[in-house]
């Protein structure tokens, strides 16, 4: 055998040699937890995910700023929690949030009578920051604007809610209503807001053209 062909079998040798330490698996990680536990990210699919699908899996949690109809003049509230599979906020069927992938907060007079709802045109009234009744149904909706966060994003964010909530705001319609409320976390998460005093849906939709 020549010199040459010795070192061309050589080569080839070499070639299949390095082929074989290149894995060809990929990179896999474990998905499905919730915030509260360790921190893990959907595996990859085996075909060429949807938009909507990598960016669940970058940005599997949200935050979306909200307002509703109601007898008075609307409410605006914040909805936060985890994405479904497909990136979008958790809803069942009859467009209804997901308890346990969703969490609602909002500010307003903590009674469902109407006597500190009026009194609170004039006095500051003792309020609750949780959901109210229609805050959890699609089909009340009158705006909303929606942030998609990290999972680090995240968890700032429900620290800042929980200190606001355990903070016992008191609820006015002018010196501080749902929007002021809203306006906060929006200013935490480093977007301009407008005036407290619009009403909800315009309120909402001011939002998101301030910071689209």
């Amino acid at each position: 055998m020549s010199l040459s062909l010795v070192r061309l079998a050589f080569v080839a040798c070499l070639g299949i040699t390095v082929a074989g330490c290149t894995s060809s698996a990929p990179d896999t990680v474990t998905s499905g937890d919730r915030i509260s536990s360790a921190s893990t990210f959907a595996a990859p699919a085996a075909f060429a995910p949807t938009d909507a699908a990598t960016v669940a899996r970058a940005k599997p949690y949200f935050v979306e700023f909200r307002a509703r109809s109601a007898m008075s003049y609307g409410h605006t509230f914040a909805v936060f929690g985890e994405l479904d599979q497909n990136g979008r906020v958790p809803t069942d069927a009859s467009g209804v949030l997901i308890p346990g992938m969703t969490e609602i907060t909002g500010l307003h007079p903590a009674s469902t009578s109407n006597v500190p709802y009026t009194i609170g045109h004039v006095l500051p009234v003792p309020s609750e920051t949780g959901p109210s009744d229609g805050d959890s149904e699609n089909a009340y909706m009158t705006a909303r604007y929606r942030i998609d966060l990290t999972e680090a994003q995240y968890r700032d964010l429900v620290a800042f809610i929980r200190k606001k909530q355990s903070s016992s705001p008191l609820w006015h319609a002018v010196l501080y209503n749902c929007s002021a409320y809203v306006g906060d976390i929006a200013e935490h998460l480093g977007l301009k807001t407008p005036n407290p005093m619009l009403f909800p849906k315009d309120y909402i939709n001011e939002l998101k053209a301030l910071n689209t």
